[in-house]
């Protein structure tokens, strides 16, 4: 049996975190969660996923640190990280690409299956 892909959520909405864990697990994911930053990059240097959807706005440390502490961990640095996030700021757009992240998704624009899908191209595509 093929091992699953690991992917990382990091999002504060539970009930957002709880519907894309649930599509994700039926898309044969192994998912794990994480409601805010210092979890999230925790999870992600103990679990290394192959993808990581972050958000920004988290309580305590926000998306845009958790996502420069992943980057700057030798072990983690590799990992593709998607935002998913409410922001739609330009600025908030390209610092978050600056930083590293793959892509920058504003989810009131994507449903949760067209997710799915940018995980597997960014997955597949390497």
């Amino acid at each position: 049996m093929d091992r699953k892909n690991k992917v990382l959520i990091v999002e504060d909405d539970v009930f957002l975190l709880n519907m894309y864990a649930e599509k994700f697990t039926l898309e044969n994911y192994q998912v794990f969660a994480a409601e805010e930053g210092k979890k999230g990059v925790k999870l992600a240097l103990k679990e290394k996923p192959d993808i990581i959807l972050l958000d920004i706005i988290l309580p305590g440390m926000n998306g845009f640190d958790v996502l420069k502490a992943i980057k700057e961990d030798e072990s983690t640095r590799h990992i593709p990280v998607i935002l998913l996030t409410n922001l739609s700021q330009r600025d908030d757009i390209n610092k978050g690409l600056e930083l590293g992240a793959v892509d920058y998704l504003i989810k009131a624009h994507f449903m949760p299956s067209e997710v799915v899908e940018k995980v597997k191209n960014i997955l597949f595509k390497q």
